[in-house]
């Protein structure tokens, strides 16, 4: 028999101890399988870094903006309306104020507004998905796994809702409700319910014949507890890449509306609104309406890729 060298022996022991240690690793599931391909996604992966810095800007808003967003300096410093840019480090006079994107035409600091107003375009684009995705998962939900009459109704409902142009019935709704945030929120959130029912009755019209869904029925398990424990768990997939994309459309849809005065009321920091107030000094003070737009296209921008990032992570067939 051949005797094995002390270095082929020592690299047997350890194949052995990494093939022992593998009988011991949890399995991969279907979330940390995404998880890591999401990971080799370099667009998904800058998404997720602009989404999450401007979730950062907007808890530390109050750290990071030097005054208030509706505080007017006009009496408290030596200013003026419309004030350029000014950094110290870019040649500003050092002995005037230093306000990094300049003076709104009521004399606010641009940069503190932009700030602030992270924080409002986010809260309202969070909540707006949220309560669309809950309203609307529901509705496909039952409509789905029910079938019968109220699908059918239901499901007809949702084509008289898609039938109209998503910006013109949420301003529809709002004229109707009355200027102000809550309410865009509740018209955009309506508007979009018809896209979170559909995709989710698609998704359990496909998963309630399965089996494991027939074992269940055959074992005694209510509907209930079949739809919530068994069907919507698995048709969570399509849902979050949807809800994702929905982030960046709640929050351009908000600032459509507040750019027409529907939305956010001065003297509120939002971009959209802070767009509408400066859109007549687009060519004297170009900083007031460059800034606010370029925050909105960066947020928009972030969720899409993170969106984009987690179609591919989620399904299986783009496994490249």
């Amino acid at each position: 028999m051949k005797m094995m060298s002390r270095k082929e022996a020592l690299d047997q022991l350890q194949a052995e101890a990494a093939d022992s240690t593998r009988l011991f690793e949890k399995p991969l599931t279907q979330w940390r399988l995404a998880l890591r391909r999401f990971r080799g996604r370099k667009s998904g992966m800058i998404g997720l870094g602009i989404v999450v810095f401007l979730i950062l800007v907007a808890i530390f808003a109050p750290l990071l903006a030097p005054y208030g967003p509706t505080e007017i300096l006009i009496g408290k410093e030596d200013v003026s309306r419309y004030g350029p840019p000014c950094i110290h480090l870019l040649g500003c006079d050092e002995a005037s104020p230093q306000h990094i994107l300049g003076l709104d035409g009521n004399v606010r600091d641009e940069f503190s507004r932009v700030i602030y107003g992270s924080r409002v375009s986010l809260t309202l684009g969070f909540f707006t998905v949220t309560l669309a995705l809950v309203i609307g998962a529901s509705i496909g939900a039952v409509a789905g796994y029910l079938g019968g009459w109220f699908d059918n109704i239901a499901m007809r409902f949702m084509d008289v809702i898609l039938g109209f142009p998503s910006l013109l019935l949420a301003i529809a709704i709002v004229a109707v409700l009355g200027p102000g945030l809550r309410n865009a929120l509740i018209a955009i959130a309506i508007v979009t319910i018809p896209q979170y029912a559909r995709v989710t009755r698609a998704q359990v019209l496909g998963l309630k014949e399965a089996d494991y869904v027939s074992a269940s029925r055959a074992l005694g398990a209510s509907p209930m507890h079949i739809l919530l424990r068994r069907v919507l768990p698995n048709a969570l997939t399509p849902l979050v890449v949807l809800a994702t994309l929905g982030v960046a459309t709640a929050i351009l849809e908000a600032a459509g509306l507040s750019f027409l005065g529907l939305g956010a009321q001065p003297p509120t920091a939002e971009w959209g609104s802070m767009l509408a107030s400066e859109r007549n000094q687009v060519f004297t003070a170009p900083h007031l309406v460059f800034f606010p737009g370029l925050a909105i296209m960066l947020t928009v921008l972030g969720f899409n890729l993170m969106g984009d990032g987690l179609r591919d992570a989620l399904d299986p067939t783009l496994n490249r």
